[in-house]
């Protein structure tokens, strides 16, 4: 027998394409067009190298009390790691331990497919409808948890609150996790419930609207009982999860609203602009209510704009995978690099 029949094998998450190379428009993986916010760049500046000699708070407090008055909840009910990856794959470790099926959608986060099979965690998978949609009902069935991403990716699809809090109310025997991702962009959060539903956890992350995928901060909000059950996991694998780094800059984002919410209508009005025009082009897609479009066209196939775009400088994303496997997602740039993406599209359709 060879030593690696003991080996745990999985398939791993393929992440979008990382392109170095300078001139292109990289719209791929759903990043920030912006830099973050003037107060993070003067955190930096301050910071002293000779403070990383030293381990970081464990508990990474600054961060948590920060979060915790931003949202208006209790210090015990916040949970800070790596990215918003760091905190659900942790979150399957501790929540997902059931003889019964975790359940997710068919078209989402490939993720969560992956920390599935990598924590052995029985899982199904429940179709969304002909539109992308939720569908309540499809959730009143045994289960071992539930996670959904609202709004959800890559489709951009909101479900509305009083279907995510039918799943939560007729589940209260689950963990229900909520993955909020790109809710700054569009839809009202289901953050309120956390005080009603025990059983509900929500997850967001700084990589997105606030600017900062290269430095790795995602957080949780929950009942105090999932907070404290995630904590102890934590601190059974990694107590320094967060660095000295990552904290001070995360304190220093959340202190400037005005830049954040600037940045945030930005994206959204370029969104708005964007998606009209591609549905002059012949494109059409779900109502957008990320930082980017899920869009499919009436004649070219999206794996045919996917390469040609790809040719000219312009990386977006696409899956060859049922059900997309004729659409592409493209994230929202600046202003400039839309239209130039629009007049590209433009002469390519011959529009």
């Amino acid at each position: 027998m060879s030593w690696d029949s003991n080996i745990r094998k999985v398939t791993p998450y393929i992440a979008g394409e990382q392109p170095r190379q300078a001139d292109i428009i990289k719209l791929n993986t759903n990043e920030s067009p912006y830099p973050p916010s003037p107060s993070v760049a003067e955190c930096i500046a301050g910071i002293i190298a000779d403070d990383f000699r030293l381990y970081p708070d464990p508990d990474c407090k600054s961060l948590v009390h920060a979060l915790a008055e931003y949202h208006h909840v209790k210090p015990e009910q916040v949970f800070v790691g790596v990215g918003s990856d760091d905190v659900l794959a942790l979150s399957y470790l501790t929540y997902f331990n059931s003889s019964q099926p975790l359940l997710f959608p068919d078209v989402t986060y490939s993720f969560y497919e992956v920390w599935a099979d990598l924590y052995r965690v029985p899982y199904r998978v429940i179709p969304l409808d002909d539109d992308f949609q939720i569908v309540a009902e499809d959730y009143h069935t045994a289960n071992g948890g539930i996670i959904i991403p609202n709004p959800n990716a890559p489709t951009g699809v909101f479900a509305e609150l009083d279907v995510l809090e039918d799943i939560v109310r007729r589940n209260r025997d689950s963990v229900v996790i909520i993955d909020e991702a790109y809710i700054d962009y569009g839809g009202t959060t289901i953050l309120p419930l956390i005080d009603k539903y025990d059983n509900l956890l929500v997850v967001r992350t700084f990589s997105k609207s606030r600017a900062m995928a290269g430095v790795r901060i995602g957080y949780a909000i929950g009942s105090k009982r999932l907070i404290k059950y995630l904590s102890d996991a934590k601190f059974a694998t990694n107590s320094y999860t967060m660095s000295n780094f990552s904290l001070a800059v995360g304190v220093a984002s959340l202190a400037d609203e005005a830049d954040f919410r600037e940045k945030t209508a930005q994206i959204t009005a370029t969104r708005t602009w964007f998606a009209e025009e591609l549905i002059r082009l012949g494109f059409s897609f779900p109502k957008p209510m990320g930082n980017f479009v899920f869009a499919t066209h009436s004649t070219v196939p999206a794996a045919d704009l996917f390469i040609t775009l790809k040719k000219a400088g312009i990386f977006v994303r696409y899956w060859n995978r049922p059900r997309i496997n004729n659409h592409l997602r493209i994230t929202i740039g600046t202003d400039e690099e839309m239209r130039t993406v629009t007049e590209f599209l433009k002469k390519y359709l011959g529009k």
